[in-house]
């Protein structure tokens, strides 16, 4: 059993909900420059254009694509760890109700899906399982599983069997002939063409991807490092909590060049792709997970350390309201840039998108920060955490 009982009595760690609100800001410029998974851009004429395109671009790509995403899961880890200490120190076992609720996420994510193709929370309602396996392990052993999981198993199972068949072919393309179709109907599709495509089309297309990006394993070990985060306390302020996140602030640092270095390199010296695939994507996803625990930890340092503090405070009403941010953003995003709504994709360029995206951000931080002053919820955190405890039992 892993108890904690120095937790704040709302069961509301400020540094997690400015970090889950920094992560969503991410996700969201990152799904506007991409325009929901519709990568098809106008050709630029404008020289200034076109390098504001890269420059925006590159940047944005850097510093959030695979690595907002390991923020959220992170975060989705801690979560979980939060709702069930709080129901075993009211003596009460809470996975059967993480189960129903993961039910319940699933359905949500459906939804999501047929408005956008490219959502994770599928994937997080199918891997929140592995959370009710594995929170009852001792820390030691959840580490352990964390980290091959971190290691990307598969790839390395891949690369080990390249090595010993010199025939063995890959296909990293698995998934391209959905998102063909998935593309199709985000083009030219009505809404209702659209959403059937997406709902089943779309998913497979999106799971085919994450599967062959090792999204899969990484995310499932990063929930647990989440977990493990809860199970330690060390989001709360203290010094040696503070010693620790330095540590992993300078770790991450020295870990993060060199494996960044590596991705752009190592074609020059693995000509063969059964090899090379495997290992870049493995490079990335640890470099990734490397940047992760530089903006984890950075932002941690700086919030507690810093008069910055009440900067990123902002972010906490946005995190609060993450599930409610995420679906709305699918909802603006389908209609701004598919065919079944304005069509934008067909003239809006990637410095359009980033702008769009910094408004729409705005727009629902400033809902958030509206909302949250007569409510303690979200209003689908709010629908997510009722149905989640409805009463099965009848009233005698």
């Amino acid at each position: 059993m892993h108890l904690s009982n120095t937790l704040p009595h709302n069961n509301r760690i400020e540094i997690a909900d400015v970090l889950r609100g920094f992560a969503v800001m991410g996700i969201t410029l990152i799904h506007f420059i991409e325009r929901f998974s519709l990568n098809s851009f106008p050709e630029e004429t404008c020289n200034f254009l076109i390098f504001t395109d890269r420059i925006i671009w590159d940047s944005v790509f850097f510093t959030f694509s695979g690595k907002a995403y390991c923020i959220f899961a992170l975060l989705f880890g801690f979560s979980f760890f939060i709702q069930d200490n709080s129901q075993k120190l009211k003596g009460k076992d809470f996975r059967g109700r993480f189960a129903w609720r993961l039910v319940l996420l699933l359905f949500i994510a459906c939804i999501n899906s047929a408005l956008f193709p490219g959502e994770i929370l599928v994937l997080y309602a199918l891997l929140g399982y592995v959370l009710i396996a594995v929170c009852r392990l001792s820390t030691r052993t959840v580490t352990i599983i964390a980290v091959i999981l971190l290691l990307q198993p598969i790839e390395l199972g891949q690369i080990t069997y390249a090595l010993i068949n010199p025939d063995y072919m890959i296909n990293a393309d698995l998934d391209a002939p959905y998102w063909e179709l998935v593309n199709a109907a985000q083009k030219e599709g009505s809404f209702l063409e659209m959403c059937k495509t997406a709902i089943w089309t779309g998913n497979v297309a999106n799971m085919g991807w994450m599967l062959l990006h090792g999204r899969v394993t990484q995310t499932a070990g990063l929930f647990m490092v989440g977990m493990i985060i809860g199970r330690s306390n060390v989001f709360l302020y203290s010094e040696k909590n503070i010693k620790i996140w330095l540590k992993v602030f300078i770790i991450a640092v020295t870990a993060f060049f060199p494996l960044y270095g590596l991705i752009d390199i190592l074609p020059d010296f693995i000509s063969r792709e059964a090899l090379l695939v495997p290992s870049v994507l493995l490079l990335k996803s640890l470099s990734n997970i490397a940047f992760t625990g530089i903006m984890f930890a950075g932002i941690i340092l700086v919030y507690y350390l810093t008069k910055l503090k009440h900067v990123l405070h902002k972010f906490a009403p946005y995190g609060r309201m993450s599930l409610t941010n995420y679906l709305s953003q699918s909802l603006i995003g389908g209609f701004l840039f598919y065919n079944w709504g304005l069509g934008l994709y067909l003239h809006t360029g990637i410095t359009a998108c980033i702008l769009i995206g910094v408004c729409v951000f705005f727009l629902q931080y400033f809902f958030c920060n509206w909302w949250l002053r007569s409510h303690r919820q979200g209003p689908l955190e709010w629908l997510w955490k009722k149905a989640t405890w409805i009463n099965w039992k009848p009233n005698n």
